[in-house]
């Protein structure tokens, strides 16, 4: 019996594809420690790696890790901008472009930019434009591109902190850096920097206020340049919220500024002596 040549023929042992179909989010406890051994109801936040400078074409880059979060992020300029309106001419522009990697999350999306892609550029670029002197580049545009490759919780406050970072790699004059940190709120508890499945984790039926908060927060300055909230949460408890993200800011300052103080001094390295 002749043969299909060009037949790829499978392996002799295999399994369903069953076994591999995403199983429903279960329901996580909201009490007792949490999966990665952090306390609920305090400032625990994860543990973070950072460097800058990382990417060689663009003018700045850094990246950030969080646990399984990596975010990857490059600042192109300042460059002519294209548009010539009045605005543009007395300041610049800031763009913000933030992407998920099509394999970044449980559910494998596409290159193409989606609706979630496009609030989260938004909430970037608006948490991003207070903190950068934007009156001293006329007429020039500044380009900050953000790619998410794993998404593991609290994708958007490490990106403004990512951002940030590339920011200041790039040389961009800043009035003061900026942090981010996320707060999720479940009932009478909350986890500081959520994990994925803290944030998709809903009670349904359960009778009490769910809701998320999102805080980007400038700390020599002591203000806040963004704001995103979701859910629904009470005035005292988003108070309460707003001020553990700020805490949860200030214990990553230390480690931001550190990184930067070893890219500086990288790149202030004298050349090698052929």
């Amino acid at each position: 019996m002749p043969t299909d040549t060009k037949r790829v023929r499978g392996p002799e042992t295999s399994q369903s594809p069953l076994l591999f179909w995403s199983r429903p989010a279960k329901v996580l406890p909201s009490h007792g420690p949490r999966a990665d051994g952090r306390q609920r109801d305090q400032v625990d936040v994860r543990p973070v790696f950072v460097r800058c400078g990382l990417v060689s074409q663009a003018k700045g880059s850094a990246y950030i890790e969080a646990g399984s979060t990596k975010v990857l992020c490059c600042v192109y300029g300042p460059r002519e901008t294209e548009r010539k309106d009045e605005t543009d001419m007395k300041s610049g522009r800031l763009t913000t472009d933030m992407r998920f990697a099509p394999f970044s999350c449980p559910e494998r999306g596409s290159w193409i930019q989606g609706s979630q892609d496009k609030d989260f550029s938004l909430m970037l670029q608006e948490s991003l434009q207070p903190a950068v002197c934007l009156h001293k580049y006329p007429r020039s545009q500044i380009e900050v591109n953000v790619m998410v490759l794993e998404n593991s919780g609290s994708v958007l406050a490490h990106a403004v902190t990512c951002a940030s970072m590339a920011l200041a790699d790039a040389g961009i004059e800043m009035y003061d850096l900026v942090l981010g940190c996320s707060l999720r709120q479940d009932g009478g508890s909350y986890v500081v920097d959520p994990m994925y499945p803290e944030e998709n984790s809903w009670r349904s039926g359960s009778g009490e206020k769910q809701g998320g908060l999102t805080v980007a927060f400038l700390p020599s300055l002591n203000q806040v340049s963004g704001l995103q909230s979701d859910g629904e949460m009470a005035e005292e408890t988003l108070t309460a919220g707003i001020r553990t993200c700020i805490e949860g800011c200030y214990k990553l300052y230390p480690v931001i500024q550190q990184a930067l103080i070893k890219a500086v001094r990288r790149a202030a390295l004298p050349p090698a002596e052929s």
